[in-house]
């Protein structure tokens, strides 16, 4: 212990302003690494990994064990190589993040404001129709991650956003009712799309049975990207939606049309983290 501490102590004698400034920039290039990967499933899996390199590091510098040390050695370098084939798609995902950051000031905003508070109205509208008839429906909302590699696997639409069209949709036994619909916009990009489903055992957990693989499904999507997951339950009609891994169910269409316009502000507001600093309440346990 006291080699260690004098080893920092002569770290510390050894510090100039190039030495603060160089510390800063790793900090901050970790500190947006983990911004981008915040809310994900990968963030789980790597405090896991962390924790045992931490818990590793420690161990085989207080304690002399030259067999554990050779070991770790050799394996943490196969390691590092492993990292960016476990978390691709969460890099891929950033990287399309910070190639959309250019994007953020070309076009009319108030024609896309326009645009989304029509499809907002449209959502509500239909959400609350759907409701009262007891249709399920899972409607998805594209934000900046690209929903292309699940468009594939639905029926392209390409249509103009309406509550006729997603009543039409969701009509029970339509050959696109089983599945989910992808909005961007004002415009329904595809139908019939299948989802990721949700290993987080959130819905396990939850006092009620009633929620099925729709909801696995906008909680699965949510999960692996940006994208807002508007749900209507076929077996008792209410209304949730899931973002970012988290779920608010029983929604009227008050609130759920404030929580979408909350998402959907102009772009400067969009960037700001509304979930939590302008709907705290939200993530109370309904009663």
């Amino acid at each position: 212990m006291a080699e260690i501490l004098s080893d920092i102590l002569f770290i510390f004698q050894r510090l100039n302003w190039l030495s603060v400034v160089d510390i800063l920039l790793v900090t901050l290039i970790f500190f947006g690494l983990l911004y981008l990967l915040r809310d994900t499933q990968a963030m789980v899996l790597l405090r896991g990994i962390l924790s045992l390199l931490v818990s590793f590091a420690l161990l085989t510098v207080l304690v002399d064990l030259p067999a554990f040390s050779w070991l770790l050695r050799t394996t943490l370098p196969s390691l590092l190589l492993a990292i960016p084939v476990i978390f691709a798609p969460e890099i891929r995902r950033a990287l399309e993040r910070i190639g959309r950051a250019g994007t953020f000031v070309h076009g009319n905003a108030s024609q896309k404001d326009t645009k989304r508070q029509a499809a907002i109205q449209a959502i509500v509208t239909a959400a609350a129709r759907l409701s009262a008839r007891q249709h399920g429906a899972l409607i998805i909302l594209q934000r900046l991650d690209s929903l292309e590699e699940y468009v594939r696997t639905g029926v392209l639409l390409e249509a103009r956003l309406t509550p006729e069209l997603l009543l039409q949709v969701f009509y029970p036994n339509t050959p696109l009712h089983d599945g989910a619909v992808i909005v961007e916009e004002d415009r329904l990009v595809a139908g019939a799309c299948v989802m990721p489903l949700s290993a987080s055992g959130i819905l396990a957990r939850s006092p009620e049975r009633q929620m099925g693989l729709r909801h696995r499904a906008a909680l699965g999507i949510s999960e692996a990207s940006d994208a807002i997951a508007v749900v209507v339950s076929e077996e008792t009609g209410s209304i949730s939606i899931a973002h970012a891994g988290r779920m608010i169910r029983r929604l009227d269409t008050e609130r759920l049309q404030n929580i979408l316009s909350a998402f959907y502000r102009s772009e400067k507001s969009e960037r700001n983290t509304f979930w939590k600093r302008h709907f705290p309440y939200l993530f109370r346990e309904n009663e």
